[in-house]
């Protein structure tokens, strides 16, 4: 099994850090994974849906703790990827914004500088 494409979708939020799609070995996708901020930091919850009972149950999950550590590290490694690009694009666009010259005012044209055309005979 190989994850072929990860797909961040970065969320403000004080636990939630964003939702995550996989593409596994080209031919399938799971969606609505989310990257979750912990008391011992972050990891990674599978997409799930509320039972009956009212308790959350998976709906996909890997069925070892190997493929789990294995696709959580990949997930989390792209989470960071994709926060640091925004986080690097957000300072961009700061400094942009400081270095933007300001523009000079422009000069009033008064009559005076208008050249007058005499009629041509």
């Amino acid at each position: 099994m190989e994850i072929t494409d990860v797909k961040v979708f970065i969320r403000e939020s004080n636990q939630l850090k964003a939702f995550v799609n996989i593409v596994i070995d080209d031919a399938f996708i799971i969606r609505n994974i989310k990257v979750i901020e912990g008391q011992n930091g972050l990891f990674v919850a599978m997409p799930s849906r509320r039972v009956s009972s009212g308790e959350y149950r998976d709906i996909a999950h890997p069925i070892n703790t190997e493929t789990r550590n294995e696709v959580e590290q990949i997930i989390i490694k792209k989470y960071k990827e994709v926060l640091q690009e925004a986080l690097s694009a957000a300072e961009n666009t700061e400094e942009d914004k400081k270095e933007e010259p300001k523009e000079e005012p422009k000069e009033e044209t008064t009559e005076e500088d208008i050249p007058i055309k005499e009629p041509a005979e």
